[in-house]
Parts: C-alpha cells; structure tokens; sequence
C-alpha cells in the first residue's frame, strides 16, 4: 500500500524541533510580553527580534522557502507539520519567517519575480530586514471577484500611473513594499486578463494610508490604502501585463491551505482546553466531563478536527506532487475555518463566563475564527466553486469521484 500516514524520522525530528522551540523559547518570550503588550516598545521589538535570532540559529527559520534563499526547503505536508507545531503560539509563525502575508508573498515573487526583483524584494524579505503586504481588495466591489477591481494603472513612458482605493490590506502599515494588484487592461477577452501586478516600494509619493481600520479584535494592521497618481517604474511589474488574477491565484491556493494549517493548531489548543476544563469543573453531581452534552461536544470537536487533518494533508499531498488541488484547498479552506469556529465556540461554553472573559486565550480566538470563513474566499464563493466542479465532473466522466478527493475509494 502506498498509502501511509506516518512520518519520515527526519520530518518527525524537525517537528519535535519546533515543539520544543515553541514551547522553550516562543511562549516565555510571549509572557515576557504581556496579554496586552505591557513591555515598551523598544523591549518588545528587541525580545522579538531575539527569538527570531534564535529561530535562525535553531535552523527552524523560513521552513516554506528553498535551502538557496535560506529557508528549510520542505514540501507543503512537511509544512504542514511544521505550522500546526508553531501556531500552538501567536508569535510562532512570525518567529519562524513563515506568517501570513509574507509567506504568500515569498512564494509570488519566488514563482514570478525577475532575477533582479528577487535580489531586491525577495532576499530581504527571507532574511527579516522588510515586512510586505498584498493589495488587492477594494471597498466598492466585492473581494472574491477580482474581475472587479476598479483601481486603475495607466503606462506614460516609463511609468504606470495608479489610481484607485484599496482596504483591508493586511500588513501595510509595516511593509517596506507592497504587491498591487491593479486594472491595465480595458476589453480584454477574457475579464480574468484585465489586471496587473506591480510591485511597490513603501513609502511612495501616491500611496497615501487613510486609516487602521478597527475590527472586532481591535486595529490590529488592516488598513485603508488612497492611490492617488502613484508612479510604479515598469520594471516593477511582476508577471506579465494581464496576468494578475493568474498571480493572485497562484498566490492564494497555498496560502489558503497555509491558514488551515495554522487554524488546525488554534482548533487542537481550544479542543484541549475543553478537556482539561470538563475533567475539572464539578456542577450538579459530578464533573463536566461525565455529563453526554458535554461528551457530545467533545465528539463533534474530535471527529471535526479528524477531518480537517486529513483533507490539510491530503491537499498538501496533491500540491506537492503538481496535481490539480484547487478543488481540495478550496473544501480544505471552507471545512477548516468553519470547523475553527465552531470548536472554539464549544471551548467557550464549556468554560462558561471564564471563556467568555479575556482571562483566556478563547475569546480572543473566537474573534479570529469568525474573520477566517471570509479571508481567502468567503464560505459562499467556495461552495459554489465546489458545486461547479462536481458537477462539472460528473458532465465530463459520468461520476463525482475526481470532485471528491478522486481518491481510491
């Protein structure tokens, strides 16, 4: 059979590496910090910046990029394991170079960068100097159609001059250069050829940043980004003219399974915690953990998070071996985030007025949750690519199979 769910020795030693990072170097340095940031902030970037020295000494620095740019060079399942071990922490992806949107970002320009941008963007960004961000989603048009987007860039000699609004673009007010996605083309014959990627340098005359804008966890570097007759020399556009949305694409499909990744750790923490909690707490003739509600709760939580592993792994598994995967990411993303949510919800009833407080990490991952089931694609866009393509399947080979996994069973 090939077929087998245990790890390499090697892989296996690399995620008990991270484990013990994590829990030896990330989470004290996390209480040095504070719930709410009580260090200054000259302590806190030195602390951060520390762990990270660590990270790279610990050779656990960029597990997502190739061995000649720095990083692990592992493959999306050993990626896998890797972001489940270092999410178990907030700062853990951040401390391993491997966050979100840096990490999509890496890949983008890895994938589509000339030699020259890839010295001057690409290396930086794997070696920690620079933050980036990716601008593609507008306030007047709906963010999962791209097709859309309305802000404009026009050619004039050796420049594109953009203009147009940009909001919810993650990071920006830390990048040291940003990814736009913008309008070049008027009737293309397809719409998805209508845009562009630029790469931008932070701060330019034109991109003007209006606000952070508050969430429900707080303004925490979403921003609302003016573009008003921004120059972009020409030699920053990434990809060829008109091809953004195949850039984009490519940019989301791993990053989307990337997210999964990191929100299975956030699923497995609240599931444990749910646990620990009813195996604790004694109400009405005996503990939590005795009561079938609560046994229910666990059940659910378990088979769920069963789940959500194997289609992580299975998606990685297709990626990784060049196979068509965007039907799995994109039931991996929406199983996954919706999981998350739910799990954690559980979590919180079960610590009652406890988890509904700040005094655990549950309330705050409840507010994450909710974002996760819009971020890369809301629920509803990915039901109805899923939709398509089973049905599409079932056109063209007279069975569902290849919309399901197309799995030997």
């Amino acid at each position: 059979m090939a077929i087998d769910f245990t790890l390499d020795p090697a892989i296996e030693a690399i995620r008990v590496r991270v484990r013990d990072f994590i829990r030896d170097v990330v989470r004290p340095g996390e209480a040095k910090i504070g719930d709410k940031g009580s260090l200054e902030r000259s302590a806190y970037v030195k602390l951060l910046l520390q762990m990270r020295a660590e990270a790279k000494a610990a050779g656990l620095w960029l597990p997502h990029m190739p061995k000649e740019w720095g990083g692990m060079g592992l493959g999306h399942v050993e990626l896998a394991i890797v972001q489940a071990e270092a999410a178990k922490a907030y700062y853990g992806p951040w401390v391993l170079n491997c966050q979100a949107p840096d990490e999509g970002n890496m890949h983008t320009l890895l994938h589509w960068g000339t030699d020259a941008q890839k010295e001057r963007y690409l290396r930086p960004l794997c070696e920690g100097h620079v933050m980036s961000c990716f601008a593609m989603t507008e306030p007047e048009v709906a963010g999962s159609d791209p097709t859309l987007i309305r802000t404009r860039a026009v050619r004039d000699g050796d420049d594109w001059v953009v203009n147009g609004h940009k909001w919810f673009i993650s990071n920006a007010r830390r990048a040291g250069f940003a990814i736009l996605i913008a309008r070049t083309e008027e009737d293309p014959e397809r719409p998805q050829a209508a845009n562009t990627g630029f790469i931008v340098d932070l701060p330019s005359p034109g991109w003007h940043h209006v606000r952070e804008i508050e969430t429900m966890h707080g303004s925490t570097g979403h921003s609302e980004i003016r573009l008003e007759d921004l120059r972009i020399p020409a030699a920053n556009m990434l990809g060829g003219r008109g091809q953004g949305h195949r850039l984009g694409q490519y940019r989301l499909g791993p990053a989307r399974l990337a997210h999964c990744m990191r929100w299975i750790s956030q699923a497995e923490t609240a599931l444990e915690m749910m646990v620990d909690r009813s195996t604790k707490r004694f109400a009405h003739g005996s503990l939590l953990s005795a009561k079938q509600g609560i046994q229910w709760m666990i059940a659910d939580s378990a088979m769920e998070l069963y789940q959500c592993k194997l289609m992580v792994l299975h998606a990685a598994y297709k990626i990784d071996r060049g196979l068509d995967f965007a039907s799995e990411v994109s039931m991996t993303k929406h199983f996954v985030a919706n999981t998350l949510g739910r799990i954690v919800d559980r979590a919180i009833q079960v610590h009652g007025a406890l988890g509904y407080s700040t005094d655990t990490p549950l309330a705050h991952m409840f507010q994450h949750a909710r974002w996760a089931r819009f971020a890369d694609g809301p629920d509803e866009v990915h039901r109805m690519r899923i939709a398509e393509r089973t049905i599409a399947a079932w056109q063209r080979h007279g069975s569902t199979r290849r919309a399901t996994g197309d799995l030997p069973v």
